[in-house]
């Protein structure tokens, strides 16, 4: 006879996170923050912030993400800047619209410092359970149940599951239901979530082997060194920092490449055995060798995992190959013929949502105060994961609270391009944010970010008193230095001189500072040795200074294309608004529009299906709605 389970009920919460990737510690904190009791569930306190694919934050985009992140208040760039091994600020010979930064990581450090900076937050409490089950009732989230039997009531719910949600590793022939890192995967969620309407796809993402540091010929490899000038990622990081390691650089060769294409049948991806859709922009080392058959190498970064471990990281060259196999394909490399693989590369698919079903706050439309953020919600990467997590913690708290849900529209953030993008368009494999994505780069730099956001982070309630008098001190210096800039005059042979000590032709011209500076030759540097820099003037507000002048026309240009959108965003569309008496739309349109429910007329332009036609018929319906319901006032 089978005992009937018992459920307890061990306590109620304003909020619960489930899943401590980046995604759920950013939404926890910032729920906690804001008030709301918070509760965080992971599978492995040991697992939090774990860095499973590879121990590096930033990069082209996601470097841009870590500076919104930190400008609203979040934990990412302090955490990135108080573990690093080494930073290097990316496409520094490109235009500054796509400058961006990216550290190599210590893991081990990282996990720790986030996890005491969990353990130090108000309001939040860390647990360790599995969550196996939502509770729903009327359409609400009113808590969940752990495997343990334990029943935990909430108000609002924000989903981080990360690649654990119905998690299956493949290595070659071998298949097992797996986590990252051999931890435990998250199985019986997923029939709750269907359950209750939410609709599910299968992605797929690849992690390359860990490698011992001994096994490596440093001497054949190619040297990557750090930046000598570090900028940190938070702003209110202060001091000099310094790299405490360099990183290598290898590439693959015909060898390689013929072992991979001798063995490609033994691949899981190309036997069929994976059904997960895998990321366009960051494919496995298969993959490669075979859409890119061109190609006699590919390069592969060789980053150290920690400062207190001898495992190194193979970045670019992911595999789903048998183990024997990699051995192989290894060898082949220049500098790895003796390789000892410490953990084997693989690939992992896990469950996902499709983002349509999220309306712009982040909570799902099917059941009201539930949210996701992250992986679950069809992304790729740690930045953008958190990110998504912040925004979703504020809201989930907000909604506790009888608030108001904040969005952010895509001329504010990179933040707000990467939502727009996954609720308004959807994605058809994992989304990775790039700068390409973002219609208004330029005004959306990296050096930017907290003029743009932290005065929002502010409002919202994640901004302290401490942040917002850093904030404002670096604002108010930044419009003197502009001012001054402006308004002071530099003789030619003052300036001439300068510029003969530092290897650059003079332009034997004098002006205001700032006139001079709109010279492409001429930088901040040379105008600060004849004039001096501005009192409280860093070298992070310098270079955002001498960018806003020398591209102060393509900005000026960018931003009445700002002030066209923002006309359409104003532009609401009713939540029950009926797009079937429309005949004028086309039939994809009405559906498409119906499913997505667009909040304003902007964001209905972006759906993928509707037309400008459509939306000109559209914008008619939304005003004459809005007429005829002021007349019956």
């Amino acid at each position: 006879m089978e005992r009937e389970t018992t459920v307890d009920h061990l306590g109620c919460y304003d909020v619960i996170v489930v899943g401590a990737g980046h995604a759920g510690i950013e939404a926890a904190h910032a729920a906690a923050r804001l008030g709301a009791r918070t509760a965080l569930f992971t599978l492995s306190l040991d697992g939090v912030a774990n860095l499973p694919c590879n121990p590096s934050i930033g990069g082209t985009a996601k470097g841009h993400l870590v500076r919104e992140i930190d400008a609203l208040g979040g934990l990412m760039g302090l955490a990135a800047d108080a573990t690093f091994l080494q930073s290097r600020m990316l496409n520094l010979g490109k235009g500054p619209a796509v400058h961006s930064l990216r550290v190599q990581t210590d893991r081990k450090r990282y996990h720790e410092y986030m996890k005491h900076a969990l353990e130090r937050t108000e309001n939040l409490e860390l647990k360790q359970a599995e969550i196996t089950a939502l509770r729903i009732e009327d359409g609400r989230i009113t808590g969940v149940e752990t495997n343990l039997g334990g029943f935990y009531g909430a108000k609002a719910v924000v989903l981080c599951t990360g690649t654990y949600l119905g998690g299956r590793i493949f290595v070659g022939e071998a298949s097992i239901a797996s986590g990252p890192d051999g931890q435990h995967a998250a199985n019986a969620l997923t029939d709750s979530l269907r359950a209750a309407g939410i609709p599910l796809r299968r992605f797929k993402t690849g992690t390359p082997a860990r490698v011992h540091r001994r096994s490596l010929d440093f001497s054949k490899l190619e040297v990557q060194p750090g930046d000598e000038n570090i900028q940190p990622f938070s702003f209110l990081t202060t001091g000099r920092l310094e790299n405490k390691v360099v990183c290598h650089i290898a590439y693959t060769n015909p060898a390689t490449h013929k072992v991979i294409q001798d063995n490609i049948h033994r691949s899981p991806l190309y036997g069929g055995r994976i059904e997960g859709i895998g990321p366009r922009y960051c494919p496995s080392i298969e993959d490669k060798v075979v859409r890119f058959s061109e190609k006699e190498r590919h390069q592969i970064f060789v980053e150290p995992c920690g400062m207190d471990t001898e495992e190194m990281y193979l970045q670019g060259m992911s595999s789903s190959l048998p183990e024997a196999v990699q051995n192989e394909m290894y060898r082949t490399i220049v500098g790895f013929e003796h390789l000892e693989i410490m953990r084997p590369a693989y690939a992992i698919e896990y469950d996902c949502c499709d983002p349509t079903c999220l309306a712009p706050t982040l909570e799902t439309k099917a059941v009201a105060g539930l949210f996701g953020a992250g992986q679950f919600n069809g992304t790729s990467g740690y930045e953008e994961a958190a990110a998504q997590g912040l925004l979703a913690g504020v809201n989930a708290a907000r909604y506790v609270q009888g608030k108001e849900g904040v969005t952010l529209a895509r001329h504010t953030s990179y933040l707000g391009t990467l939502v727009d993008d996954l609720v308004t368009k959807g994605v058809m494999d994992p989304y990775r944010m790039m700068t390409s994505r973002s219609e208004y780069r330029l005004t959306l730099r990296q050096d930017n970010a907290d003029e743009r956001l932290t005065p929002l982070g502010r409002e919202w309630g994640l901004v302290d008193d401490a942040r917002w008098a850093a904030f404002r001190a670096t604002h108010e210096a930044g419009e003197k230095e502009l001012h001054r800039l402006r308004t002071t005059t530099i003789r030619a042979a003052e300036l001439d001189e300068v510029c003969r000590r530092a290897g650059i032709q003079p332009p034997g011209v004098g002006g205001t500072a700032a006139a001079l500076l709109k010279r492409p030759e001429l930088h901040y540097a040379q105008i600060e040795a004849v004039i001096g820099r501005g009192e409280g003037v860093d070298d992070r507000t310098a270079g955002r200074i001498e960018t806003e002048i020398k591209y102060e026309g393509y900005i000026a240009r960018q931003q009445r294309q700002v002030d066209e959108v923002r006309r359409q965003e104003e532009t609401p569309i009713p939540a029950d608004f009926d797009y079937a008496p429309l005949g004028g739309l086309r039939l994809e349109a009405r559906e498409k529009l119906d499913r997505i429910r667009p909040r304003n007329l902007g964001q209905a332009g972006r759906i993928p299906g509707v037309s400008p036609a459509d939306l000109a018929v559209l914008a008619v319906a939304v005003a004459a709605a809005r007429h005829d319901k002021e007349e019956k006032r």
